[in-house]
This record gives C-alpha cells, sequence and structure tokens, in this order.
C-alpha cells in the first residue's frame, strides 16, 4: 500500500495539464505562470490560436445532475446532507470556480499576470472542489440498486493483490480517513507510473488528484459531508458509506 499525505499545494511543476470536464466543454488557458497550486498549473494550457487581446470563449463549470434522489442513499446518508452538500456546497465550488476562470482570463487579456497568477489558490480550491465532487456523486448508489457490496472483476482481483482483502482494504481506507486533520479526502487511485497499481492516498482540502494518479473512488472527510447526521461520530459514517458506494462505476474507471 502507498500512502501520499503530502499537501499537493507544495508541488512545483511547469506547464502540466489537466482537462476539467465542465459541461461537456474543455476549459484550457496559458499555465506558464502557475506553479503554485496542482489545479492551476494543470488546468491551464497555451490556446495557440488565441492572441493576448482576444476575446476569451469558454463554456461555464455546472453542478452536475445526481443519478438518485436526495433521500434515495438513507439511512446511511440523510437527505438533508445530501441536499445540503449537493445543491449549496458543491454549487458554491463551482460559483467559484468560474469566478477563478473569469478574472484569470481578464488579467490575461490585459496582460497583467500578476494578477492572474494572484487567484491561483482560489482556481485550485474551488477547481479540486468541483472535480472531487464530481467524482464523489458517481461513487455513490442507493443500497436497493447498486450501491454496497464488494468490486468483482478485475477490480475485485486487484484490490486483494494489494491489500491482502477486500475487508482488509476497508479498514485501511477508514483508517486513512480518520488520520486526516481537519478536512480532506480518502481516495483509491491507479498509479499510472506502476503498471496501473492500486494506490491509497489522502489529500487535504479540495486538493485533487493529479499526475501519475488516476482517481477511482474517493470519500469526502469534511464534516458537510456528514455533520448533520452523525455530528462527532465521523467513524460512523465512514463506515456506513461503504453500504452505499456504486462499484460499477469505480471499475469503469479503474479499467479505462
Amino acid at each position: 500500500m502507498e500512502r501520499d499525505i503530502s499537501d499537493s499545494r507544495n508541488q512545483s511543476a511547469n506547464s502540466l495539464t489537466l482537462s476539467l470536464s465542465l459541461d461537456k466543454q474543455a476549459v484550457t488557458m496559458s499555465a506558464s505562470l502557475f506553479r503554485a497550486t496542482p489545479v492551476a498549473r494543470s488546468a491551464l494550457r497555451a490556446a495557440s490560436a488565441v492572441k493576448p487581446a482576444a476575446t476569451f470563449v469558454r463554456g461555464k463549470a455546472t453542478l452536475p445532475d445526481l443519478q438518485y434522489d436526495y433521500g434515495a442513499l438513507e439511512p446511511y446518508i440523510s437527505s438533508k446532507i445530501m441536499e445540503l452538500h449537493h445543491s449549496k456546497h458543491h454549487q458554491t465550488y463551482v460559483n467559484g470556480l468560474n469566478s477563478a476562470l473569469t478574472t484569470i482570463a481578464e488579467a490575461e487579456s490585459k496582460g497583467d499576470f500578476t494578477k492572474a497568477a494572484s487567484v491561483a489558490p482560489l482556481l485550485n480550491f474551488h477547481g479540486g472542489g468541483h472535480l472531487n465532487h464530481t467524482l464523489f456523486w458517481e461513487n455513490l448508489a442507493p443500497a436497493s440498486r447498486e450501491g454496497g457490496g464488494s468490486p468483482d472483476g478485475a477490480l475485485g482481483k486487484a484490490i486483494t493483490t494489494e491489500f491482502g482483502s477486500f475487508e482488509s482494504f476497508v479498514k485501511q481506507m477508514n483508517a486513512a480517513l480518520a488520520g486526516i486533520q481537519g478536512s480532506g479526502w480518502a481516495w483509491l487511485a491507479k498509479d499510472k507510473a506502476a503498471n496501473g497499481k492500486l494506490a491509497l492516498i489522502t489529500r487535504a482540502n479540495q486538493d485533487p488528484v493529479t499526475g501519475n494518479y488516476v482517481p477511482l473512488l474517493g470519500i469526502d472527510a469534511w464534516e458537510h459531508a456528514y455533520y448533520l447526521q452523525y455530528e462527532n461520530r465521523k467513524a460512523e459514517y465512514f463506515e456506513a458509506i461503504w453500504n452505499v458506494i456504486n462499484w460499477k462505476t469505480v471499475a469503469k474507471r479503474f479499467e479505462a
């Protein structure tokens, strides 16, 4: 098992790119000045056809629809939590991402790269929040449908190979979640640099999974994901959420 609990905002890299799936449109911009945060240096790419003075045209990020009702994950996740988490918290990340991208576009059109660079932390936070939550909703399904149980096929075999058993994997994932100080996420990821080997990693705040890692399954450890129902008993939330994990979507990412 591999754990990477480092703060991705301290990483340094040049000209890395990451496509943000925003309303089925790719958002690309100049990345040369954004080295401080992962989404900032990953989400922005130079568009060679666009001159500095040209108008910046892009599609805005939008809140994704859920494939189930807010109350469909009960009793494991309450309807009220789902409503607030999706319609309020995720919407805030969408709004913040659009605002940051607009500010950067306007600053770049004026050649004010200092202003553009100053927005990088907001792009990382809100862009990561939008990406993480979009994957999170897809990870879930009602227990009466595809939710819960354990994975089979290639993913099931890979989990057993890497973690010893599915039960051992769940315990290790829950331990990683409990070890997050403050807010963050725990992820099951595929390491492209290690022939697709599975890894268990954590990220602080809304920092996204980037680089060689492909996010497969993420669990939100922010208080807004559980506090209204579980209060300070977050370990109960970590146990309960396995009853509504959609392993079919996780397997599709693994096999892609």
